[in-house]
């Protein structure tokens, strides 16, 4: 069984577990619009709960873009979901602004005692290109360089060296002549969740956008998973790789969260067209599993949250997904 709605299409997706249950959050949008296309800027949060991450129950609706005018009136997109000291959860996602065309994107933050009802902290905007490291990043819509001033996917967890927290997400940088080499894991740091200060980027090249970046550790080797799209891989890494490009999932490798990261050799998950994007590495009882949303490709685009299927570390630290899964189905 998938997670999948008949009336909808459902891709990016993130999870939490309560103690008891798994939850996700997804993005969702109505089939009736026709044009899966158009589904990113039709878009609202879904959340299900589950037991197992193949039986799930739909809750509905979580949150939805602002009524205008707002920051993230037009979008509400791609987040992660945490827990504070004192039980309450906190939502970070990525907005957009009907004014803008939602092509600057900012990050937001909401809070909750439920995982389904979210309330945004004033009006919700908690980052933005701004400050004295927004110089750092292409900070700017360049038109005709890029389709957008890259800005979303927040990944937010406990900073493993203190008491704050460390905000990852999907950014570019500047100055860079090849738009394919300009790609960057985004940076931010907080001391209480609330108030949030831009640090320089801690990956730049290989692809044009790095989405939806996942951190998280395995035996004291820290992984950044992200997806790119075959048409984003710069020439540098082509050569590098030897390999036709593809789309999906791969990762960068550290000892640190801070870094360096590097990318890790091969590419993880990847087919043309595309098997599964926007994927998330979960550990459970049982071991790492991967999910993502089934994709294949525009023109016959899926639009459900495929099952986990295994992940394996070998000796060398390195990914890889059970052969055997990637073999079976659905």
């Amino acid at each position: 069984m998938v997670l999948a709605l008949d009336k909808q299409w459902v891709w990016d997706s993130w999870y939490a577990h309560d103690g008891q249950r798994w939850h996700a959050w997804f993005l969702k949008a109505d089939k009736a619009l026709g044009d899966p296309e158009l589904r990113h800027f039709n878009v609202s949060q879904g959340h299900a709960v589950s037991d197992d991450l193949i039986n799930w129950h739909h809750l509905g609706t979580s949150l939805s873009p602002a009524p205008a005018p707002a920051w993230d009136d037009m979008v509400t997109w791609t987040g992660s979901v945490v827990r504070d000291d004192d039980g309450l959860w906190h939502l970070f996602y990525t907005g957009g602004q009907r004014s803008e065309g939602a092509l600057y994107q900012r990050i937001g933050h909401a809070t909750s005692q439920d995982l389904n009802n979210w309330e945004r902290v004033d009006c919700g905007l908690c980052l933005d290109l701004t400050g004295p490291n927004a110089a750092q990043y292409e900070a700017e819509h360049m038109v005709g360089h890029w389709h957008d001033r890259a800005m979303r996917d927040p990944w937010v967890m406990r900073d493993p060296a203190g008491d704050g927290w460390l905000m990852y997400f999907t950014a570019r940088a500047p100055g860079i002549a090849e738009a394919n080499a300009a790609g960057a894991i985004g940076f931010a740091t907080s001391a209480d969740l609330i108030h949030w200060e831009l640090q320089p980027p801690v990956f730049i090249g290989g692809f044009g956008q790095l989405e939806v970046p996942q951190v998280f550790e395995v035996e004291g080797r820290w992984y950044c998973l992200f997806c790119t799209a075959a048409q984003h891989w710069s020439r540098a890494r082509i050569t590098q790789t030897g390999m036709t490009p593809v789309t999906g999932n791969h990762y960068l490798i550290a000892d640190d969260p801070r870094g360096p990261w590097r990318i890790a050799p091969g590419f993880l998950d990847g087919a043309n067209p595309c098997r599964r994007y926007a994927a998330r590495i979960l550990k459970t009882d049982e071991g790492l599993v991967i999910m993502g949303f089934d994709d294949n490709g525009r023109d016959q685009f899926i639009g459900q949250i495929r099952d986990p299927e295994p992940v394996l570390v070998d000796a060398e630290g390195y990914l890889q997904i059970d052969p055997d899964a990637q073999q079976g189905g659905k």
